[in-house]
This record gives structure tokens, C-alpha cells and sequence, in this order.
């Protein structure tokens, strides 16, 4: 069992947040020729925001004044612009290269068109293409899936608590394998409407399935054994559907470019597999570098991780289904 030490060893390196953490959002709506609808969104810790401004080309301007709101722990401004000729222009960040924290950028055309990008603190500004070319999109979106699961310390918790209860090698591809396709699917699905689930219970059953695997783990006896523990593998099909409408509700924030819709879906699901199989390769090695430190755990400290990770998710259950 020395892979409960490993994974509270885990947990204590990651910030008690879910996948709620997510960069600043900059959305340009063109809705008549030449007039655009922005949103600007920056996430808010407490009272705390950063202080970044979206840089729009020199021919916007304003039309509307900016109106400020707060809301899911975001500072929101709306206004309208006139920017005639938008494509081919420069847009950015400003401050951006002074924070340790992403942007996102979505242009979406009176044509139907859409173009997303990703800014950084080392690349803050951007010019917007004539047309989105298909590699451009395929990086992007790879990049998004990477980091949205990366960041979904939820997700995580979950595959960590379907790795805690998989035994042996062939369990564990079955396990992760049922995982990974059946948020894929409902993650298609959602993101192109074939679906429609609404999101807030959605959430508070990501949170109950990571209870869940806690409390299997914690009543797992070589005596007696539940469904869970004899094929973890259906578990990790059946939460794993939702939780692949949880990924596509964050997918549905930013948006897909409608003339590349099946790429930047396929590389945003990449993205995920990705930095999915990089976590369960780091918890791997981290056991494994466990097994030759120690060769005997105490019970208690065995039931240590369990137990964190189902008390984080009884507060996200709380928390999420107040929000209803």
C-alpha cells in the first residue's frame, strides 16, 4: 500500500482548487459589419484581480461605455466598439508579460468564422490572421486540453483515486482506458450539441465520484469485495461520462472555430489524453521511487490519503450543490 503514501505526497504539492482556475478571457463578437461586442474576464482570488487590459488595435473605438460587474469570481466588463478591417491587425495584453498567468482571445466574425489564441507572458500580443490556418488551430486547442486538465485538480483526484484502487497493470490500463473513452465521448457530444446536460449537477457529481473512490479505498478488505474493486474499469466508464461534460463545458467557453470544428475538438481531446497520461506517469514513478524508499507503512498513514481526498471532494459536493 505504499501508494497511498505516494499519493498524499501528491496531493500536498497541489493547491485545493478545481478546474475553475482559468486564464483571462477576451471575446470580440462582431455583430453587424464592422461592430463588435467585447467581454473581458479576469479571475478574482478574494478581492484580489490583475491588473491586465486588453490592447485592441488603434482603429477600435468605443461605442459604448464599459460596464463592470462581478460574477463567479470574475471581474466581467461588456462594451461595444467599431473596428473596421479587424483582420490583420494587432491585438494583445497589456501587463500580461508581468503575471505568471495565461489569456485567451476568441474572435467570432459576422461570416461565421472564429479565430482563438492563446497569449502568455512571453508572447502578449498577436496579429490576427486573414484566415485561421489548421496547424495554428491544432496547437492552440492541444494546448488548451493540456492545460485544462492539468489545472482540473478535480479530474486528477478522481484518476488518482481510480489508481489507487486498480490493482495490477492489466487493471490499470483497463481502468484508465474506460476513463478516457467515455469522456471522450460525452465530451464530442456536448461540444457539438448533440447533447445538452446542464452544468451545475453536473460538477457536484464530478465532486460525489471522487468521493466515491475515497470511500472504496477506505473500505477495501481482502475479505470482501465490491463491484468497484473487482473492475474498476466500469467505474471509470460510468463517472467518466461526466466528467467529459465537464470538460466540454470548459471547451464551451471558449469556443470552436466553426471552419475547423472536428480538429480543434480532436486536439483539444489530445490535449487532455496527454496531460492525463503525464500525471499518471508522474504518480507511477512516484510509487515506484515510494516502493524502494519504504517496506513497511503504518495502517494509519496509509488511510491518510484516502481520506484527504474525500474531504476535499465533501466540500466541493457542499459547495457545488449550493450553487444551484
Amino acid at each position: 500500500m505504499k501508494q497511498l503514501l505516494c499519493a498524499l505526497l501528491l496531493l500536498l504539492t497541489v493547491p485545493a482548487w478545481s478546474h475553475e482556475v482559468r486564464p483571462a478571457y477576451l471575446e470580440l463578437r462582431e455583430t453587424e459589419p464592422g461592430i463588435f461586442a467585447v467581454l473581458w474576464k479576469v479571475p478574482m482570488k478574494g478581492e484580489l484581480q490583475l491588473g491586465i487590459e486588453p490592447l485592441l488595435p488603434s482603429t477600435a473605438q468605443p461605442l459604448t461605455p464599459v460596464l463592470s460587474q462581478q460574477r463567479n469570481n470574475a471581474a466581467i466588463q461588456t462594451w461595444r466598439i467599431t473596428a473596421p478591417d479587424l483582420r490583420g491587425q494587432s491585438i494583445g495584453i497589456a501587463g500580461l508579460e508581468h503575471t505568471l498567468t495565461d489569456a485567451l482571445v476568441r474572435i467570432e466574425f459576422a461570416d461565421a468564422t472564429s479565430w482563438v489564441r492563446r497569449l502568455t507572458p512571453d508572447q502578449t500580443q498577436v496579429t490576427i490572421p486573414l484566415q485561421p490556418d489548421a496547424w495554428s488551430v491544432s496547437g492552440d486547442y492541444f494546448t488548451l486540453g493540456v492545460e485544462h486538465i492539468l489545472l482540473g485538480i478535480d479530474h486528477l483526484l478522481f484518476v488518482l483515486g481510480l489508481l489507487l484502487i486498480a490493482s495490477g497493470v492489466t487493471t490499470l490500463v483497463k481502468t484508465i482506458t474506460a476513463f478516457t473513452l467515455a469522456h471522450s465521448i460525452t465530451l464530442a457530444a456536448s461540444a457539438l450539441d448533440l447533447i445538452h446536460v446542464p452544468v451545475a449537477p453536473v460538477e457536484a457529481v464530478i465532486a460525489l465520484s471522487i468521493l466515491f473512490v475515497a470511500l472504496e479505498k477506505l473500505r477495501a478488505h481482502p475479505d470482501r469485495s465490491s463491484l468497484a474493486s473487482r473492475a474498476p474499469w466500469i467505474v471509470a466508464f460510468l463517472f467518466g461520462l461526466l466528467h467529459g461534460v465537464g470538460f466540454a463545458s470548459a471547451l464551451g467557453e471558449v469556443g470552436l472555430p466553426q471552419q475547423h470544428i472536428p480538429l480543434a475538438l480532436l486536439f483539444f481531446n489530445v490535449g487532455v489524453e496527454a496531460g492525463q497520461l503525464v500525471f499518471v506517469g508522474v504518480v507511477l514513478v512516484l510509487m515506484a521511487g515510494m516502493r524502494r524508499l519504504w517496506q513497511d507503512i503504518p495502517v494509519w498513514l496509509e488511510k491518510i490519503p484516502p481520506y484527504a481526498i474525500g474531504s476535499l471532494a465533501m466540500f466541493w459536493v457542499l459547495e457545488r450543490a449550493a450553487a444551484f
